[in-house]
């Protein structure tokens, strides 16, 4: 239903806690660690991974993962380019709202469309907005794919696959790059932690 009331009656609430407040009693900054790549390139299990790490580290976080979201809040979404980048504007939107609240993110999208993961950084800001690659060919991805989905769309039973019948756009500028054909979850984890502690995210 479209909203009787137009958007110059609404204003962004302030509150008398601010984010930084709520950063310091949670000992951290909030970021969101954005990672994208192909179906299957291991981006759910890096994100388990990686918040196991920051989870024991005292970090508190938060994981947004494609399918939960598309099972959930955005079930009503489509595969289309329209329903892709309506699926990235309200996760991104939740991972604002969670970073607002002294939290760190970790998103697991395949989010193909580079105008959409511009929006993405544009809406959570770009100071706190990481881009991590997920590095895997198209070819390891068919390998490791146990739903057997790459197949579905070969076979023409998926319509608008990512890698089939949907290009991929890779990241021109990631923060970082983890090359999951040669290197385990943990190894892409490490490599994770380690650059966020050099840039100061995390100590």
């Amino acid at each position: 239903m479209k909203n009787s009331l137009p958007d110059h009656h609404l204003a962004i609430e302030s509150f008398l806690v601010t984010r930084e407040q709520k950063e310091a009693l949670n000992h951290q900054k909030a970021f969101v660690i954005w990672l994208t790549g192909l179906s299957c390139s291991g981006k759910s299990t890096i994100a388990r991974y990686l918040e196991l790490r920051l989870f024991n580290s005292g970090i508190r976080t938060l994981i947004l993962d494609g399918d939960n979201t598309r099972l959930t809040i955005n079930r009503d979404l489509d595969f289309s380019p329209q329903g892709r980048a309506e699926n990235i504007r309200r996760v991104a939107g939740i991972a604002r709202l969670f970073n607002d609240a002294g939290v760190v993110v970790i998103t697991a999208f395949i989010s193909p469309f580079r105008k959409d993961r511009q929006m993405a950084k544009e809406i959570i800001g770009p100071n706190c907005f990481l881009e991590v690659f997920v590095d895997a060919s198209i070819e390891v991805c068919m390998r490791r794919d146990h739903k057997g989905l790459y197949q579905k769309a070969l076979n023409g039973e998926l319509n608008d696959f990512t890698g089939i019948g949907s290009p991929y756009e890779a990241p021109l500028h990631p923060h970082l790059t983890v090359p999951t054909t040669i290197q385990t979850p943990e190894e892409a984890v490490s490599q994770i932690i380690n650059f966020l502690s050099s840039e100061n995210f995390i100590t």
